[in-house]
Formats: C-alpha cells, sequence, structure tokens
C-alpha cells in the first residue's frame, strides 16, 4: 500500500468515526427526550426539542419556502456586512501601523470596541437608520469591523522588519513597501483574522435580523419563539452552526490551505 492509499484510507477511517459520533449523539439526544417528556415527565414536550420535531420543522419550512428564503437573504446580508467590515478594517488596520501614536491612541479603543457585544449596537442602528437592511448592516459592520482592523495591525506589526529594510535600501517607496512586502508577508495573519471576523459578522448578523421584521435566519428564530415553537427555534440554530462551519472551512480553509502551499508552507 503506497503512502498516498494510506492517507485516504486514514482520512477516511476518520469520517467514518466522525459520523458514527453524530449518530449516537442525535440518538442520545432523542433517547433523552423521550425519557424526560414521556416517561419520566421532567419538563413539556413543548419546551424540550427532539430530533424528530426539528426533522418535521425542517420539512414544514422546506414545503413553505420560508427556510430557503430566509437562508438567501441572511446569506446576502452577511456577505455584504463582511465585505464592507473587511474594507473598513484594512483601512483602519494600514491607519495604526503608519505611527506609533496613532497605534497608540487607538489600538486601546479598538480593542475595547471589538470586545463590546453586537447587541450593543442594535439600539444606534434602529435610532439612527431605522428597520430597514441599513441597520442590520450597521450592526454587521460595527461587529466584525475591528476585529479586522486589528488582525491587520497585528500582521503588519510581526513583519519582518530586515525584509523592510531590504526593501527600503532598493529604492522601494511607502505605497510599493506596502503593496508589494508588507501586506503580502502580513496576509497569514490576515487570513486568520478574516475568519474571526467572519464569525464575528454572522453572530452579528443574527442580532441585527432578531430586531428586524424582514426576512432572514434571525427573524425566523424569533418567530419560532414567538410561535412557542421550540423545534423550529432549534432547527434555525442548528442551520446557523452548519452554515458558519460550511463557510469557514469551504470558504476561507480553501483560500488559507491555497496561500500556504503557494508559500510552501
Amino acid at each position: 500500500m503506497n503512502r498516498e492509499s494510506l492517507i485516504k484510507k486514514i482520512f477516511s477511517k476518520e469520517k467514518f468515526l466522525v459520523g458514527i459520533f453524530y449518530v449516537a449523539l442525535v440518538v442520545a439526544w432523542q433517547l433523552l427526550y423521550w425519557l424526560g417528556t414521556v416517561q419520566f415527565g421532567w419538563w413539556k414536550s413543548y419546551a424540550f426539542p427532539s430530533p424528530l420535531g426539528v426533522v418535521e420543522s425542517c420539512k414544514s419550512l422546506i414545503e413553505k419556502g420560508t427556510l430557503l428564503q430566509a437562508f438567501l437573504y441572511s446569506i446576502v446580508r452577511g456577505a455584504v456586512g463582511f465585505g464592507l467590515s473587511v474594507v473598513l478594517g484594512l483601512m483602519m488596520g494600514i491607519l495604526l501601523s503608519l505611527s506609533e501614536k496613532i497605534h497608540h491612541c487607538l489600538h486601546p479603543l479598538l480593542l475595547g470596541l471589538q470586545t463590546l457585544p453586537s447587541i450593543c449596537w442594535v439600539p444606534f442602528a434602529i435610532l439612527w437608520f431605522g428597520l430597514d437592511e441599513s441597520a442590520i448592516l450597521f450592526v454587521v459592520v460595527m461587529g466584525s469591523a475591528f476585529s479586522v482592523a486589528l488582525s491587520v495591525r497585528n500582521g503588519i506589526r510581526n513583519v519582518n522588519p530586515l525584509w523592510i529594510k531590504v526593501a527600503r535600501t532598493m529604492g522601494a517607496d511607502k505605497k510599493k513597501l506596502y503593496t508589494k512586502v508588507i501586506i503580502p508577508a502580513a496576509m497569514p495573519e490576515f487570513m486568520e483574522g478574516l475568519r474571526q471576523g467572519w464569525s464575528f459578522a454572522w453572530r452579528a448578523l443574527m442580532s441585527g435580523e432578531v430586531m428586524s421584521a424582514t426576512v432572514g435566519l434571525g427573524h425566523t428564530l424569533l418567530v419560532g419563539r414567538d410561535l412557542a415553537d421550540i423545534n423550529q427555534v432549534m432547527l434555525v440554530m442548528i442551520v446557523i452552526v452548519v452554515i458558519g462551519i460550511v463557510i469557514d472551512r469551504f470558504v476561507f480553509g480553501r483560500i488559507e490551505d491555497r496561500m500556504f502551499r503557494k508559500r510552501g508552507l
């Protein structure tokens, strides 16, 4: 057996074990629901979700077209809001790197704003923009832009000083220094910051959609709460988690792997 086939066998075995784990987890969840609601009456059936109830809720929302519509609206909002966050964060990160004085003044402020929960921006969004798309995008941008800015600043700060000295010795001006040396060298850490920024943006999007009456996964979650449908609430939570994992693995993960292979890492 050659090396490639051995690696494939190992990975297939790992995937099989992962599949077994999640099947066992769902079975244990259904068993817990049955024991708690039917056998011992620890809680009411409407207060605790079950896998079968989540599947039925998923089937109902798919037949109505609600789930697909909410998914598409949330994905578009998330992509637009995250794109704006990347542009704003990139500008702020470069600004922080231009001067130590600017860094000392703004870095603590950005660090503090990054730790602020996204839900805190909701009142500002409502008062400034009303209950529309602009308010949701504002919450998303405020929830993730500072994380992106700090990752850009950290990436630039950790660039090997020798590379910068060599570029200056060869006559590179400030524009070429950033575009040809500093930003490419900071890309690995910048990519990690993008992944973190996306997670913040996705969470902020749910906070923004909960406050709005427009279509989206956050609003669908709120509707499930209003209808006391715990299975719909659980379904939307699972969908939100799965989307976050898929985007992290198949978008950012592949971009990061390609970048590392290109650099021989």
